[in-house]
């Protein structure tokens, strides 16, 4: 009991701090304090996969979860944007935007933090827990969702989209990044006026967010994944009873399609991206996430083209 006890009286302080630090970027971010970070490290391309000079069949940026610390990491060391731009040239990915940074910080790139990450690694993960309920807080959420879809927005446009084009714009989020990306709709769509599709994996958030300006969308998850089970339970907004949240006005409208990825897993070496995990018809979870994803964005993009034809004969 004893060690409990220290235990709770060592990290009980670093959390009352960590939530009080927290807050801090998004009230930079409102008052002006500090810009946002738009440029890349050097060598690291705005986008890869389909080349800039000809137009994408869509934009795909990838929201990571708490893992996001860096630019270049992201939990599964990147698997799986390589495995869908391996698998979907026709698609220009974006896989740097900081998800729990409204000021666009890398968090492992910050002194501080640098320092810690050698010597208490969990502390790092902790802060994007804590960004992710700033970011679900009404009080911080307007401005959260401001700064980050004004990131997202910056980016594409330096990845070479163009606002009114009519190309697509997916979100592909992981964990909390649901969170974020639903959150980002709005400022996208007024700063780009692009077709939004969403599309959430093991997607933890807390169902407030408008989806009114989105497409669609495409809900990934398993019956493994206490995770994202855990978010439906904990906020009010995701449960049936509260017909008014933004969520439940989206399931009834039908803009919210669930695609069940059993026996995967929120983490671990059963995940969703897990490489080694194998599934009766032989393939990867992580090669059957992509392949789920993939035929997601084609299967928008055949029946938009079927539309434009038919509307011009």
């Amino acid at each position: 009991m004893n060690a409990y006890l220290l235990w709770a009286f060592a990290i009980g302080p670093v959390l009352i701090a960590e939530a009080l630090l927290a807050r801090y970027e998004v009230l930079a971010y409102g008052s002006g304090w500090r810009t946002p970070v738009t440029k890349l490290p050097e060598g690291v391309p705005y986008a890869r996969g389909a080349a800039p000079d000809s137009p994408p069949d869509a934009y795909l940026v990838y929201l990571d979860g708490i893992g996001k610390r860096r630019v270049r990491d992201s939990r599964d060391g990147g698997q799986l944007v390589k495995a869908l731009i391996a698998r979907a040239p026709e698609l220009r990915v974006l896989g740097q935007v900081q998800p729990y940074s409204p000021l666009a910080a890398p968090l492992a790139e910050r002194p501080v933090w640098k320092w810690l990450r050698h010597r208490i690694g969990l502390l790092l993960f902790l802060h994007n827990v804590m960004q992710i309920f700033v970011a679900a807080d009404q009080r911080y959420r307007p401005l959260y969702n401001r700064a980050v879809g004004s990131q997202i927005s910056t980016q594409l446009r330096l990845a070479g989209y163009r606002p009114d084009s009519g190309i697509p714009v997916v979100l592909l989020s992981y964990s909390g990044g649901a969170q974020v990306a639903g959150g980002a709709i709005d400022e996208l769509y007024s700063r780009l006026r692009s077709p939004l599709l969403l599309i959430t994996l093991g997607g933890f958030h807390n169902g407030a967010n408008d989806l009114t300006r989105a497409e669609h969308l495409h809900r990934l998850t398993s019956s493994s994944d206490r995770i994202e089970r855990v978010g439906t339970w904990m906020f009010p907004q995701r449960w049936p009873l509260f017909r008014g949240s933004a969520w439940n006005r989206a399931d009834r409208a039908g803009k919210i399609t669930v695609h069940r990825l059993d026996p995967a897993t929120h983490v671990g070496p059963c995940s969703y991206v897990s490489p080694t995990a194998q599934l009766p018809d032989g393939r990867s979870h992580l090669d059957r996430t992509a392949d789920t994803v993939i035929a997601l964005i084609r299967d928008r993009h055949r029946v938009t083209r079927v539309t434009e034809v038919s509307d011009h004969p």
